[in-house]
């Protein structure tokens, strides 16, 4: 008995392998169109959470987003201050004085930052007094 010919999509040996080009994985940060990634913030997400509670996908982009937000805002007003001090380097001073300049981030930031350092601040008192004394 002869070996029958095929053609057409069963001749490839599958569903949807014919002639249509294959679509390239886009990952979901890239669909997106963020940096962060989604998918490791989704997966910390479920990790952190109770073992009932369900985490939705939409919340992994958002979060990420805000994530990746945060640290935008961070880093450009750490690098205005890096330049204002002549430094090319971003360091955890030019972050201290970044976080501590902003009203808002300094409300969300708590946290002491190890090498930072102090904001510098002289009271109004202790400059008036300076000023009494050269005047007499």
């Amino acid at each position: 008995m002869p070996a029958k010919s095929v053609s057409g999509p069963a001749a490839s040996g599958g569903k949807y392998k014919g002639g249509a080009p294959q679509k390239r994985v886009q990952s979901r940060s890239t669909k997106a169109g963020l940096q962060f990634p989604v998918g490791r913030v989704h997966r910390y997400l479920k990790r952190e959470t109770l073992s009932t509670t369900r985490v939705g996908a939409k919340a992994a982009v958002y979060t990420a987003a805000v994530l990746e937000y945060l640290v935008a805002e961070v880093l450009e007003l750490a690098g205005n201050a890096a330049r204002d001090l002549k430094s090319k380097r971003i360091s955890p001073r030019h972050l201290q004085l970044a976080i501590r300049g902003d009203d808002e981030l300094d409300m969300l930031v708590k946290a002491t930052i190890a090498g930072g350092g102090v904001i510098p601040y002289i009271h109004k008192q202790l400059l008036e007094k300076g000023k009494k004394t050269a005047q007499s």
